[in-house]
């Protein structure tokens, strides 16, 4: 499957670009940018074009992995969708829900396989415990703590000049992985009430629809010291823990691969699908509503 790669910053360059590279089911194509001389750039390190017009390379590849901000994704992933290209996409699929509608609408229209790539979802050691609390079921209450510090003092991290990031906070940008994991294993969530902590801070309350409650901490501005990511389930079966992490992105988007491929040839659309990434778009823009209102909000 020939596959085209649209963005050329750090995410980009550090993991889609060498995993598409090298997957023995994908023929990297070429790379597409709004900064031509960047994807130029970064076509040459791969041994591929860097197109400057994106609808040529739309005309030339079967699949598009899609590692640009939330604030053009949409767009641009309607548009391969009308040129018939699978999409490859990331989270969160749009910042408001109209926008992810729109990616959903089109993908299903023209037929194509979607997968959206929540790291933590296609984890080693991550995917079969979410496959195998997701069919245990009984689960009472679950909660999550996903602080990051991306926006710390002492940061040196890539994505700290992120303008989305900055703009839209954790909620937007960790908030999907904790969902990832969460919605699969205690149901969709149909009651949101959210509460500002400090600086981007947020504190989450699910209902879910089994009945189930679950709690979610969510920074990109936690002290260094205070990161890392944490997820406890209570329930019938007694207490578990979200495995750590023990590898990096890298091989969880081959796995993120393999599951586009499998759905583009099968037809069967895939769970963590640009459906899945809507209803996900759908819960936190209730939890910003909530925000606002110091209420909870139905989703």
């Amino acid at each position: 499957m020939r596959i085209g790669l649209l963005g050329t910053g750090p995410w980009a360059e550090r993991v889609h670009a060498p995993v598409l590279a090298e997957h023995p089911d994908f023929e990297l194509a070429g790379v597409w940018g709004r900064r031509p001389e960047a994807a130029a750039a970064l076509g040459e390190a791969h041994g591929v074009p860097g197109h400057q017009d994106l609808d040529r390379l739309l005309a030339e590849v079967d699949a598009v992995s899609i590692a640009l901000p939330p604030t053009v994704q949409a767009d641009l992933a309607v548009r391969a969708a009308e040129a018939g290209c699978h999409l490859l996409l990331d989270k969160p699929v749009a910042l408001t829900v109209p926008d992810a509608r729109r990616v959903v609408e089109a993908t299903e229209a023209h037929g194509l396989a979607t997968v959206v790539f929540f790291t933590v979802r296609f984890g080693g050691e991550q995917l079969p415990w979410i496959e195998k609390q997701a069919a245990t079921g009984g689960w009472f209450t679950g909660r999550s703590d996903w602080l990051g510090s991306v926006f710390a003092p002492d940061s040196t991290s890539p994505y700290a000049a992120s303008p989305w990031r900055q703009e839209k906070g954790a909620l937007w940008d960790v908030g999907p992985h904790a969902l990832s994991v969460l919605l699969p294993v205690l149901g969709d969530a149909v009651r949101v009430t959210a509460v500002a902590g400090p600086r981007d801070t947020v504190h989450l309350v699910l209902l879910h629809a089994g009945g189930a409650s679950s709690t979610l901490a969510l920074s990109l501005t936690a002290p260094l010291a205070a990161g890392g990511t944490g997820m406890e389930l209570r329930g019938e079966s007694g207490v578990v823990h979200l495995p750590e992490r023990g590898e990096g992105p890298l091989a969880a988007l081959h796995r993120a691969l393999d599951a586009l491929r499998d759905s583009a040839r099968t037809g069967e659309p895939h769970p963590c699908g640009a459906a899945f990434g809507l209803r996900v778009v759908e819960i936190l823009s209730a939890a910003e509503r909530s925000l606002a209102t110091a209420a909870p909000v139905d989703v």
